[in-house]
C-alpha cells in the first residue's frame, strides 16, 4: 500500500498512536551503534513520543526510542525513510521503508493504573494483621523495618519475647533468600545488642537444598503464600481429566455429582 507523508505525519503532530506494519531496514546510533537488515516489522509510535519495533515473535521489541523523540516521515531516493532523533539523549535512528503492509493511526485514553497485589509488601501487610500465621504468640512490631542490608518485611517478637526477623518471598525462596535473611538476623543482633534472633523465611515453596542450608543456619520456614485477591484461576483446582478419574474411582452416582458441582461452582483445591 502507499504510504502518504503529510497524513503520517499529521498524525504525529495529533500525538495520535500511531501503528506500521512494513518491511524495512534499520540504523540505530545512541546507546550503541547497530544495524538491522531488513525484514518484517511492526513500528509503534505512541502518544507521548515512545517507539517500539517489534519482530513476528517475541515479546521484546527488537529497538526503541524513548519518550518525547521527534519523528520525520519523508522521502529519499524512492524509499520512505522515519527519521527519529531524541537529542537530550543523543539517540537517533533511521528507518528505512520499503514495503507498507499497514499503517492505523488511533486516539487512544487510558487513565488507569496497574493494580498489583499479591506483592511482597501485600504478604508482610497480610502476616503483620494475621500472626498466626507465623505461629501462636507471635507479636509484630513494625513492617519494613530500616537496616544497613534493606528492609525487613516483619520484625517482632515470639511468645518467649525472642527477637524473630520474618523475610517474605512471594515465590519459592532461594540461597539468596537466605543469605539475606543471614544479613538481617545478624545486623539486628549489633542493633539490639542480643545474642539470640529468630530468623524465618515465609514463602509458598521452598526447595530441598534452601530448606537444608536455612536448617542449617539455625532458621526456619513457613509456608505461606501471598494473598491473591484478583486471582481467576487456582493451579490446585481439580482438571476436568481428575475429575473423571474421582467419578470413575468413587463408582457412587452421588460422588459424582457432588464433584461436578464443585468444579463447575468454583470447587478450590488445596494450595501448592
Amino acid at each position: 500500500m502507499e504510504l502518504d507523508t503529510a497524513v503520517f505525519n499529521d498524525a504525529l503532530n495529533r500525538n495520535s498512536v500511531i501503528l506500521l506494519s512494513c518491511s524495512c531496514e534499520i540504523h540505530y546510533s545512541g546507546r550503541a551503534e547497530s544495524f538491522l537488515g531488513s525484514g518484517d516489522r511492526l513500528i509503534i509510535i505512541k502518544s507521548d513520543k515512545t517507539l517500539l519495533i517489534h519482530q513476528p515473535s517475541g515479546s521484546n521489541p527488537i529497538n526503541y526510542m524513548k519518550e518525547g523523540t521527534s519523528y520525520v516521515l519523508a522521502k529519499a531516493e524512492g524509499k520512505l525513510v522515519l527519521h527519529c532523533s531524541n537529542l537530550p539523549l543523543k539517540e537517533f535512528m533511521d528507518i528505512f521503508i520499503s514495503k507498507v503492509h499497514s499503517f492505523q493511526q488511533l486516539q487512544l485514553e487510558d487513565s488507569a493504573k496497574l493494580q498489583l497485589v499479591g506483592s511482597e509488601r501485600d504478604m508482610s501487610d497480610m502476616i503483620y494483621d494475621n500472626p498466626e500465621l507465623v505461629e501462636p504468640g507471635f507479636r509484630p512490631l513494625s513492617r519494613e523495618e530500616h537496616t544497613k542490608y534493606g528492609f525487613i518485611d516483619v520484625f517482632g517478637y515470639d511468645k518467649n519475647n525472642i527477637l524473630v526477623v520474618v523475610e517474605c518471598k512471594r515465590y519459592a525462596a532461594d540461597f539468596r533468600a537466605v543469605e539475606q535473611l543471614q544479613r538481617y538476623v545478624k545486623k539486628i543482633k549489633q542493633l539490639k545488642g542480643v545474642d539470640k534472633v529468630r530468623g524465618i523465611i515465609a514463602a509458598p515453596e521452598i526447595s530441598a537444598n534452601t530448606l537444608q542450608m536455612l536448617t542449617d543456619n539455625g532458621f526456619e520456614y513457613r509456608k505461606i503464600a501471598p494473598p491473591k485477591y484478583l486471582e481467576r484461576f487456582s493451579r490446585g483446582q481439580k482438571s476436568l481429566g481428575e475429575f473423571q478419574g474421582v467419578v470413575k474411582l468413587s463408582g457412587k452416582a452421588n460422588r459424582g455429582r457432588a464433584d461436578f458441582t464443585s468444579l463447575l461452582f468454583g470447587y478450590r483445591g488445596k494450595e501448592k
